[in-house]
């Protein structure tokens, strides 16, 4: 019947409406913020965004913060995944303790380490109180770089690998268990079968989960905002200061529309470096 030609076009239209009125109307609107001046093109906005005194350290960091967070965060999820795979009672258990941070806020996040890292935290009265630091220590200053990025380091990594993990467990569930079985007949062992089996076929869960992951990273905001405020920038942060404490909304937008290429370039990447066969997709 004809009708039934437009029921799939019928069936995504909800979701449609929903991704050009909520997402691409606001991108179009963005981008030309960034880009026009009384309705004119013009790169100023960008020229001043590149001329911000904290443009470069705010790039910087958000890029090697990146860099040493999602590698880890994925090395873990695979580590826990595999280890959650082999328990027969209690996985679910041991999930959903290991999922928990999900359920806490970015801002919550950063207050609870904030509470562990700061001058009186527990850390430091832990020890100090053990006779280890002479004195009760400021970590999350400008004068202590080092000790700030990997105190946000170590708040990322704790509050956002289970979104890794998450999906790390779903690819390995699609494993079937006698292919491992096979190789182990035949004498391979764990990290053969690990490397030459299980790896190559959670490829789309593991490409799924570095998009998704790095896209969130170069977004990260409220827990660096929580630890080190504007001791620490980022290329977020920086966006919701143009914005709302300049309200500069033209500059602000300069920092959007680069995050959004950031996070293009880094999804095209992980595209090309991860192939995926579309045969064994689920």
């Amino acid at each position: 019947m004809p009708e039934r030609r437009w029921t799939p076009y019928l069936l995504i239209l909800p979701a449609s409406v929903f991704l050009v009125v909520l997402f691409l109307i606001p991108l179009g609107q963005t981008v030309w913020l960034a880009f026009s001046d009384g309705g004119r093109p013009t790169l100023d906005y960008v020229r001043r965004m590149a001329g911000d005194l904290n443009f470069a350290p705010a790039l910087r960091n958000t890029l090697l913060l990146t860099a040493i967070v999602v590698p880890v965060q994925v090395a873990l999820s695979l580590l826990m995944g595999t280890m959650v795979a082999k328990i027969g009672r209690g996985r679910e258990t041991i999930l959903w303790i290991w999922t928990i941070p999900l359920a806490i806020s970015d801002l919550a996040a950063g207050l609870v380490w904030l509470s562990i890292l700061q001058n009186s935290g527990y850390l430091n009265s832990l020890l100090y109180s053990l006779g280890i630091i002479p004195r009760q220590t400021a970590w999350l200053t400008y004068q202590t770089p080092v000790a700030l990025f990997f105190g946000v380091v170590a708040a990322e990594i704790w509050r956002s690998t289970a979104i890794v993990l998450i999906v790390i467990v779903a690819g390995l569930n699609q494993v079937p268990k006698d292919f491992g079985e096979a190789a182990a007949v035949f004498g391979a062992s764990r990290w053969t079968r690990f490397t030459k089996i299980t790896l190559p076929l959670i490829r789309p869960a593991l490409q799924s989960a570095l998009i998704l992951r790095t896209v969130l990273a170069f977004e990260v905001f409220a827990v660096v905002y929580a630890l080190g405020g504007r001791n620490f920038p980022v290329l977020m942060g920086e966006t919701y200061i143009w914005q709302h404490e300049n309200q500069n909304y033209a500059v602000a937008g300069a920092y959007a529309v680069l995050i959004m290429v950031i996070s293009l370039a880094a999804t095209f990447v992980y595209l090309k470096a991860i192939k995926v066969d579309p045969e064994r997709l689920p």
